[in-house]
């Protein structure tokens, strides 16, 4: 029995040894402490154990001098941590619980910034995918709220960061609205791909897919056999974008310039790494926009 006692209170040391032996100890005396330590941990770049403290900062002292400040801090942890659902949750949170807060915009920018990188995936980072063909769920969704933090707070000190990127996610989303057009036209939905190249003109003005909206206005209605349409479109584009790569040498628009090429079945097996054939379709963007890269990375 004896034996059993000093076997248990051995094993109760060791547990309380590995708990404490990561450096990441929840021991505190007073919120200060615990808020001091959450910092001390983010500083160190320990997201998770960071976390853990300004939880139970918040639980703890749910009114106390530092509550509002950790749940602000929670989302950056959250973000940092990879877990954007999260950060967003808690962006929510703080905006429901404080929309009057000095620093509510932080929590809108941190929305925006969440989703603008929540479309990252392992994926991408090793295979040379374009972006501007990804789904564009959370790329609307960033678009969205940084729209919502610039109506809101115009002076906000994140208001200049998310103009930025704004930009790139307006460029992003035209070019997914031209890659679309450019599949309706291989399937033959012409006035599909009229009505892709007509969006791009009415949302996504002073974006370089322009001209391949327009481009994909003149060839779509020809198909159709709506000429007077296609004519109209077409003197915009000329009159714009004389240098457009539809246009020939003679200055006429090429009507196959746009035909989509059927991959080979190694493209497809391979996404594209083997057998790269010259991207048809429209995409003008080495001639509009020959800057044009993927997303900034995120501010750390």
């Amino acid at each position: 029995m004896r034996a059993s006692v000093f076997l248990l209170s051995g094993l109760l040391v060791l547990l309380l040894s590995a708990c404490s032996s990561n450096g990441d100890r929840q021991d505190f005396t007073s919120e200060a402490d615990l808020y001091e330590q959450a910092m001390s941990q983010m500083s160190s770049s320990r997201w998770d154990s960071a976390i853990r403290s300004l939880q139970l900062l918040e639980e703890h002292f749910p009114f106390g001098k530092y509550a509002e400040q950790a749940q602000l801090e929670l989302i950056y942890a959250y973000y940092r941590s990879g877990d954007p659902d999260a950060a967003t949750v808690s962006a929510d949170r703080f905006i429901r619980l404080h929309p009057q807060h000095r620093n509510v915009d932080y929590a809108y920018y941190m929305k925006g910034l969440a989703a603008y990188d929540k479309d990252e995936n392992f994926l991408a980072t090793i295979m040379p995918l374009d972006q501007t063909q990804r789904d564009p769920g959370a790329a609307r969704e960033s678009l969205a709220y940084f729209t919502q933090l610039l109506n809101r707070y115009p002076d906000s000190p994140y208001a200049q960061d998310a103009k930025k990127r704004m930009l790139y996610l307006r460029n992003r989303l035209a070019r997914y609205e031209i890659h679309v057009a450019n599949y309706y036209f291989k399937r033959g939905a012409y006035l599909a791909s009229v009505k892709r190249g007509q969006y791009v003109l009415e949302n996504y003005q002073g974006t370089p897919a322009v001209p391949d909206a327009l481009a994909v206005m003149v060839q779509g209605y020809h198909l159709l056999e709506m000429d007077e349409l296609s004519d109209r479109s077409l003197a915009v584009l000329r009159l714009n974008y004389p240098d457009h790569p539809a246009f020939d040498n003679d200055g006429d628009f090429n009507f196959q310039h746009g035909d989509v090429e059927e991959r080979s079945w190694i493209s497809k097996a391979t996404f594209g790494l083997f057998d790269k054939r010259d991207p048809r379709g429209f995409d003008s963007r080495r001639v509009f926009d020959p800057q044009y890269q993927d997303a900034p990375r995120a501010t750390q």
